[in-house]
């Protein structure tokens, strides 16, 4: 039997591939696409998502949801991913439109009519977290949510501090990391380094001439002059393909251990700093003050620490071909 899946995305370039990976699986039935302001505007991000879904012959029902943060105003990723969101090549749905109904109204609604949904995340958790406040039955009702977002005791790719979709809205990750939900998080550290695809990887996936291989690479284009400007890595690095690769197929995941983390909120510096309790400390005499309310709501998340690069690939290309 089919897993089923709900996923909640800013779409722009590295989304796009991720949603091409769900889409094209045979492991699961995705129910819904739901989409949330981040990399760009909703709108610009629910046309992208059409136009993937489009691309994949795929007629998956698509929903915007929240125009921007709870409580911040929105800051996009158009310098990294393009003002389009997709490398700016001019990519627009032909046929598909976004359903009428509410991002988070559909997320209740598909969570609580498939119990053990599997929900994975690849952009700000606003949608997610405004569907937490409003039906707290959501979090017995999913068996898995994978989060791509966080920067676990590394660097962060928007500040020193944190990862982008958390960043963005640290106070919707805030609300989801505390829920009780069961959260996996794929920080994107994961991406970098011999994750991300080099000249080889590119050309093996060029070489398949399929529209969904071109259009991957292609819309990756200006994302990967940013990497390389942000890191001074080359080659295209693909966090929220790395996440739905996990979500697929768990076992991607070499190594995890689950600990209490807490999301900054208050601080300039360190806003939306994912901290992870990876010594599990906090209950020390010394910490318990500071973490109290992580510790009595049980903030907590497995954190992938590794990934299984060779086969993470693999199953990139087998998506592509």
């Amino acid at each position: 039997m089919l897993r089923t899946l709900l996923i909640d995305t800013d779409t722009a370039s590295d989304d796009a591939v991720a949603l091409i990976m769900a889409l094209r699986s045979r492991e699961v039935r995705v129910a819904a696409i739901t989409v949330v302001a981040g990399n760009v505007p909703v709108q610009q991000a629910t046309s992208n998502a059409l136009y993937t879904a489009e691309l994949c012959g795929s007629d998956v029902p698509i929903y915007a949801g929240a125009q921007g943060p709870l409580l911040r105003k929105l800051v996009n990723a158009d310098w990294f991913h393009g003002k389009d969101g997709l490398g700016d090549h001019g990519y627009k749905p032909q046929k598909r439109r976004a359903e009428p109904r509410h991002a988070v109204d559909v997320i209740i609604d598909t969570a609580l009519s498939n119990p053990g949904i599997e929900i994975v995340t690849l952009g700000p958790l606003t949608n997610l977290a405004l569907a937490l406040l409003r039906e707290p039955k959501l979090v017995a009702a999913v068996s898995r949510c994978v989060v791509m977002g966080g920067a676990p005791c590394c660097e962060g790719n928007v500040t020193p501090a944190a990862e982008f979709n958390i960043w963005v809205d640290p106070e919707a990750a805030r609300i989801v990391f505390s829920s009780g939900i069961p959260l996996e998080m794929v920080g994107w550290q994961l991406c970098r380094g011999e994750a991300a695809l080099n000249e080889c990887d590119i050309e093996r996936v060029l070489a398949l001439r399929t529209p969904l291989a071109e259009f991957a690479i292609r819309c990756n284009s200006v994302a990967a002059q940013a990497y390389f400007k942000q890191t001074g890595e080359t080659g295209i690095s693909l966090p929220d393909p790395v996440a739905m690769g996990i979500a697929l197929q768990p076992a991607l995941c070499t190594s995890s251990s689950t600990h209490l983390v807490e999301i900054e909120t208050s601080s300039n510096l360190t806003r939306g700093m994912t901290v992870v309790d990876r010594l599990n400390v906090a209950t020390d005499p010394r910490n318990v003050d500071v973490w109290a309310r992580a510790i009595e709501l049980q903030s907590k998340a497995r954190i992938c620490w590794s990934l299984d690069i060779p086969k993470w690939k693999e199953s990139l290309f087998a998506a592509l071909a």
